[in-house]
């Protein structure tokens, strides 16, 4: 009989374990409507919670890009010329001063050219001198006949033709003065030419210097007319690119402060502003091109590395602060739990939710001051009692004067 009644009183003894644990399981962990802990303006046990300062202080909205750098503007350096290239005098990195040499062609086309205008041009002074002393003497024969014609000495056809041989010296002087123009033109165009084989780092705008971004050519080599000698680009300000949605298009306009961080620097911040915002939208990604103007100190940001852009949309200089794990729900509503020190029990306050930075909330509500609840909250209710583990020291002078982050 004893054997056969074993199980049953096992069974009966592990019953009533397991309800007494249930009990006190619920007696610490009560559970349902944390408003159903205080019965009468009294609570059973005081709920354990962690608490911080509801602080005074400002508080910004920032909104973070990817991008990539781009060169602030290119000048791409070409001959005007063909021929062979003598030197080139910077390389890759060398930083460029506007107007500064950069690589000579071979001149002795040019320089023969030159050479061959001035003669040409020496000719044609010579033929202009020749036909201004024609001209002299035909002046000279025309006063001459026309006296003797007035005398009755010469006759007409004399005085038509010294008048025709005239006229004849004038136009030719005309035209060896527009020789002599022509060669001097042809001549000044040689020497531009002949300049041409001196390639010259003449970019457009304000800025006097540039760094040398690409290499196309080296010396020896026979080039043509227009072909890309080098690439020099303006890295001071540096442009930053990033593209944003629709969400975000609204919050940013020109001038806004921006920093950047870059993998190659991951200690330092970059500063700029938005320069440029797109007035269209990508028809593929729906997107929206924005530039950035960066200052770039000593050159280190440098196109194509991929940047962490921050613009500072929005702030708030005397905003009310709550920890974000402050906030909780109560019955649709928004809010937190306020501490009343003198009583250690708490009061439900609705709150309006701002902006969030560093863990932080911006809310607008009434009654704010003092310590919130930010842990522990789930089992509370307005009016509950509270324990505050960490409070040694702190109950009976509580910080509730509020700090700056």
């Amino acid at each position: 009989m004893f054997v056969k009644n074993t199980p049953w009183s096992l069974i009966t003894f592990i019953i009533i374990l397991a309800g007494l644990a249930s009990a006190g399981w619920l007696y610490l962990h009560p559970s349902g409507n944390p408003e159903k802990k205080v019965q009468g303006g009294k609570q059973i046990n005081p709920i354990p919670v962690e608490v911080d300062v509801i602080k005074q202080g400002s508080i910004h909205l920032r909104l973070t890009f990817s991008g990539t750098l781009e060169a602030r503007a290119e000048f791409v350096v070409s001959p005007k010329i063909g021929g062979r290239i003598l030197s080139l005098a910077v390389d890759l990195s060398d930083i460029v001063n506007r107007g500064q040499l950069v690589a000579e062609l071979d001149s002795d086309e040019a320089f023969q050219a030159v050479l061959q205008a001035k003669a040409d041009l020496a000719v044609a002074n010579a033929t202009q001198i020749e036909t201004q002393s024609s001209l002299k003497i035909a002046d000279r024969e025309f006063e001459r006949i026309k006296l003797l014609k007035q005398r009755g000495i010469a006759s007409d056809s004399q005085y038509d033709s010294a008048m025709a041989n005239q006229l004849v010296k004038n136009s030719q002087l005309e035209v060896a003065r527009a020789q002599v123009m022509r060669e001097k033109s042809l001549l000044e165009a040689a020497n531009i030419r002949l300049g041409y084989s001196r390639v010259t780092a003449d970019w457009p705008g304000d800025d006097e210097q540039r760094l040398v971004a690409e290499r196309y050519v080296d010396a020896g080599q026979t080039v043509s007319a227009n072909t890309p000698l080098l690439l020099i680009s303006k890295l001071e300000p540096i442009t930053g690119i990033v593209h944003i949605t629709e969400k975000d298009y609204a919050s940013l306009s020109p001038g806004q402060p921006v920093s950047l961080t870059t993998d190659a620097y991951p200690k330092e911040i970059f500063y700029g502003k938005v320069d440029r915002i797109s007035p269209v939208f990508n028809k593929t990604t729906r997107q929206a091109r924005i530039e950035l103007a960066i200052a770039n100190p000593g050159l280190r940001l440098k196109p194509g590395m991929f940047i962490r852009a921050t613009v500072d949309v929005r702030s708030i200089p005397n905003a009310t602060l709550v920890p974000e794990m402050a906030i909780t729900s109560r019955r649709d509503q928004t809010g937190v739990f306020i501490v009343n020190e003198k009583d250690l029990i708490v009061s439900w306050h609705p709150v309006t939710m701002g902006i969030i930075e560093d863990r932080y909330v911006q809310v607008e509500g009434n009654g704010l001051s003092g310590r919130v609840v930010i842990l522990g909250q789930h089992l509370l209710g307005h009016g509950s009692k509270i324990s505050i583990p960490d409070q040694k020291g702190i109950e009976n002078n509580p910080d509730t004067s509020g700090n700056n982050k």
